[in-house]
C-alpha cells in the first residue's frame, strides 16, 4: 500500500511539473494574455478540470514555483546564529544568494530566467496574484517573530518590511538584467543596494526585534 501511495504521489508531481512547464513555454512564446487555460490543458493533454485540480488559477501555473520560497525568510530567521538579529540574518543570506546568482535575487542573467522575470513583471495579473504568495511569506515570518515574544502587530509590521525589501531588491536586480547588464557587472551595485536597504531596516527593527538567544 505504501509503495502504491508513493507511486501515485510521484505521478501527481510529474503531472504538475508537466503542466507548469507546458504553460510557461506557451506563455513565453505567445504572451500570458494570449494563452487560455484551455490552450494549456490541450497542449498538456489533460482536461481543464484536471488542470484546475493542480492549479487554482491560470496565474498559479507561473507562480507556483514561488511556493517553495514562502518559508525561506521564516526559516532563515528561525535558524539564525546566536546573537544575530533578524535583519542581519536576512541580509547575510541575501548577500550569499547574490554571490550564487540565485534567480530569486533577480541577479541572474541566464536567458530563461530573464525571460521568466520579464513575463512576471510585465503582466499585471501575475503581479497582482503574487500578493497571495507574499502574504503567506509575511504570515510565516511573523509567526517566527511572535514565537520570540514579539507582539503580534510589531511582528507583522516587521515581517512586511523584511519581505518587501527582499522583493524590491529582486525587482531592481531584474531591471539591471533586462537593461543588458551581466550578473557580474551588476553584482557590486546589487550588494550596495542590499546594504543600504537592510541598514535602513536595521535602524528601526533592531531596536524592536531580539537577537537570537545563545
Amino acid at each position: 500500500m505504501e509503495n502504491t501511495t508513493g507511486l501515485r504521489e510521484n505521478k501527481k508531481l510529474r503531472t504538475r511539473g508537466r503542466l507548469a512547464a507546458t504553460a510557461l513555454e506557451l506563455f513565453l512564446e505567445r504572451g500570458f494574455d494570449a494563452v487560455s487555460v484551455a490552450d494549456v490543458a490541450a497542449a498538456a493533454e489533460v482536461s481543464k478540470p484536471t488542470l484546475f485540480r493542480y492549479f487554482p488559477s491560470k496565474e498559479d501555473l507561473v507562480l507556483d514555483r514561488f511556493a517553495d520560497h514562502q518559508d525561506e525568510a521564516a526559516r532563515i530567521v528561525r535558524d539564525r546564529p546566536a546573537g544575530r538579529t533578524p535583519v542581519a540574518a536576512l541580509h547575510a543570506h541575501f548577500l550569499a544568494a547574490l554571490a550564487d546568482r540565485d534567480p530569486i535575487t533577480g541577479l541572474c542573467d541566464h536567458p530563461g530566467v530573464v525571460a521568466f522575470q520579464r513575463l512576471l513583471y510585465s503582466t499585471a495579473s501575475l503581479e497582482s496574484r503574487m500578493s497571495h504568495y507574499t502574504d503567506r511569506e509575511v504570515e510565516l515570518l511573523a509567526a517566527v517573530l511572535q514565537a520570540e515574544s514579539v507582539r503580534p502587530l510589531a511582528a507583522r509590521l516587521a515581517a512586511m518590511h523584511l519581505v518587501a525589501v527582499r522583493h524590491e531588491l529582486g525587482r531592481e536586480n531584474y531591471l539591471r538584467m533586462a537593461a543588458g547588464q551581466s550578473a557580474d557587472e551588476a553584482h557590486p551595485a546589487a550588494v550596495a543596494d542590499a546594504g543600504q536597504a537592510f541598514a535602513m531596516l536595521a535602524d528601526g527593527l533592531d531596536r524592536a526585534l531580539p537577537a537570537a538567544a545563545g
